[in-house]
């Protein structure tokens, strides 16, 4: 919505707001560093406003937490419009200076009452209208959000409906006021940045651009094709219908992270050649034909990561790769010679000026500056430009440009809803000690490393004389795990939740569903109908206390 894929603003404006609204995350334990900046801004007076279906360390510490039904968020933001715009609190001169299309999505929201609303997330009317009123009221507002939004088949829309509050009360290009995507992990951005991306070419420049290609074909010497790419999703589509035949994994654990994993695991034993370059020798790899030991360790790493506030910042190696352990670009140049291509010995720095010289973005980026300044701020389009905390500033200005669109989006529900077969709502998420699928963390003894265990509301527990800590079968539609309960009123009766570290003792990912979102490609992992059933004594496969 606004051409470029990152946060408008910096840590810093969360330390000068007057209200933080963060939506489907658990920041102090997924996103702590983040969090400790928001800390700064409670400290300092502003207000922070949680929605989230569990009760969670950062709940415990907002002011006012709703906890939603799961996959309901977008209901909730368009009452929170429709009450904003009925109550004329909106910023009118914003919205008719910097945006289009408000009429539409003024019209669309008409019909999302707050009692509409309240049946769908089953938070009070009265509750969602006071939350409205004092976002639309504050003097500056950010809006922070992550997995919990975007891992759903809607999960596009919901991020668009948390922009057009944004947009209704001018809470962008401002001060103390922004957009703020929470990475899944460090570099995240770095690599959207670099052109990780099927449509899109380094500085999220459109593939299908004529113009654009026409820049990066003089500097490579070849030409590019003008379709984009597979994302992952459409990748395992292509290995069903046998369109691909090889596939380079780098630095992902599809085997054990992708939605239902076990379709996953069948899918990757149809390649022809199956190759994995890696730091670790995951569950993935050891499915590979072949397995590239990498030394992508940030430790043992030359080059930039970019954060979540688009600040590039210089990594260097603090000590060498083990053994045969080779570094990526290495690694990538020495298979491009195999195939024929004579790519020139470059090292990091080469590569990035290469890569600067073609993006406006980081035109004015030099290993020297970042040095210099500890970091710079995405756009630079000179070297004499000092960074950019805020993005679209121009929209307050009088120059004519693009405007901000809003969006008209409508809520429906999960895929898949709770049915006397499936009663119970699986959610998953994160647990601060632990990292992804435990590739990284697991390895290490600590007194926090129990394994994995289900949240399950005591009331549910009891009455299917369930006792706290007893192993139970859970079943979805696409398989069956066992795993310990434990008794937690953080989750609301009739969901449950679990994470995805421990794949190697629980699959949590062969019970998530692979219904994606077909504008972004992402799986619902957040919302997975199961089957809750104990296991006969005899039948156990062993009890752990938790």
């Amino acid at each position: 919505m606004f051409g470029s894929g990152g946060g408008t603003s910096s840590y810093e404006d969360f330390h000068r707001t007057a209200f933080i609204f963060l939506v489907g995350s658990n920041a102090a334990e997924a996103h702590p560093i983040m969090f400790h900046h928001m800390m700064k801004g409670v400290h300092n007076g502003a207000e922070l406003v949680v929605v989230d279906p569990r009760t969670t360390l950062t709940t415990k510490k907002a002011h006012e937490h709703l906890r939603i039904a799961v996959g309901s968020d977008i209901a909730l933001v368009n009452a929170m419009a429709h009450v904003i715009i009925r109550d004329g609190l909106y910023h009118q001169e914003f919205v008719e200076h910097a945006t289009e299309n408000f009429d539409a999505f003024k019209e669309h929201v008409r019909d999302w009452t707050p009692e509409r609303a309240a049946a769908i997330t089953g938070i009070s009317a009265a509750r969602i209208e006071a939350v409205a009123r004092r976002y639309a009221l504050a003097p500056s507002a950010m809006i922070a959000w992550t997995l919990g939004i975007t891992e759903h088949h809607n999960a596009v829309d919901n991020v668009r409906a948390l922009i057009n509050l944004a947009l209704l009360c001018g809470n962008v290009g401002r001060p103390g006021a922004g957009l703020n995507p929470l990475r899944g992990q460090n570099n995240v951005q770095g690599g959207g940045d670099m052109g990780a991306l099927p449509g899109r070419l380094p500085g999220f420049q459109d593939l299908t651009d004529a113009e654009v290609r026409e820049r990066f074909e003089q500097a490579w010497g070849v030409a590019i094709n003008p379709e984009p790419g597979y994302d992952q999703t459409q990748m395992f589509e292509a290995i069903a219908d046998g369109r691909l035949k090889g596939l380079l994994v780098i630095g992902e654990n599809p085997v054990q992270s992708d939605a239902n994993a076990r379709h996953v695991r069948s899918l990757l034993q149809k390649l022809d050649a199956l190759v994995v370059q890696d730091i670790f020798l995951t569950a993935t790899a050891e499915m590979a034909d072949v397995v590239l030991p990498a030394s992508v360790s940030f430790a043992e790493s030359e080059g930039t990561y970019t954060n979540s506030e688009r600040r590039v910042q210089r990594v260097r190696p603090a000590r060498k790769a083990p053994g045969e352990a080779r570094d990526d670009l290495w690694i990538l140049q020495s298979l491009a010679r195999t195939m024929g291509y004579d790519w020139p010995i470059q090292n990091a720095e080469a590569i990035f000026d290469e890569m600067r010289h073609l993006t406006i973005l980081y035109r004015g980026m030099t290993y020297a500056r970042l040095e210099q300044l500890h970091g710079m701020q995405w756009p630079v389009p000179d070297e004499t430009h000092p960074g950019s905390p805020i993005l679209h500033e121009r929209l307050w200005q009088e120059e004519t440009g693009p405007k901000a669109p809003f969006a008209v989006v409508d809520w429906d529900p999960p895929v898949e809803q709770a049915t006397p077969e499936f009663p119970f709502l699986l959610t998953t998420g994160r647990r601060l000690p632990f990292y992804n699928t435990g590739v990284q963390s697991n390895v290490y003894d600590h007194p926090h490393n129990v394994g994995e265990w289900m949240e399950m509301h005591p009331s549910d527990a009891q009455r299917l004389g369930i006792e706290d800590g007893e192993v139970v079968a859970v079943q979805s539609a696409r398989g069956r795990v066992e795993v310990p309960i434990h008794y937690s009123d953080a989750v609301r009766a009739g969901t449950v939740f679990m994470t995805l570290h421990f794949p190697d003792q629980v699959m949590t990912n062969d019970l998530t569903i692979d219904a994606t979102d077909p504008k972004s490609g992402t799986a619902e992992f957040k919302a997975a109908a199961v089957r809750i059933d104990r296991i006969a004594m005899a039948g156990r496969s062993g009890r752990k206390e938790v």
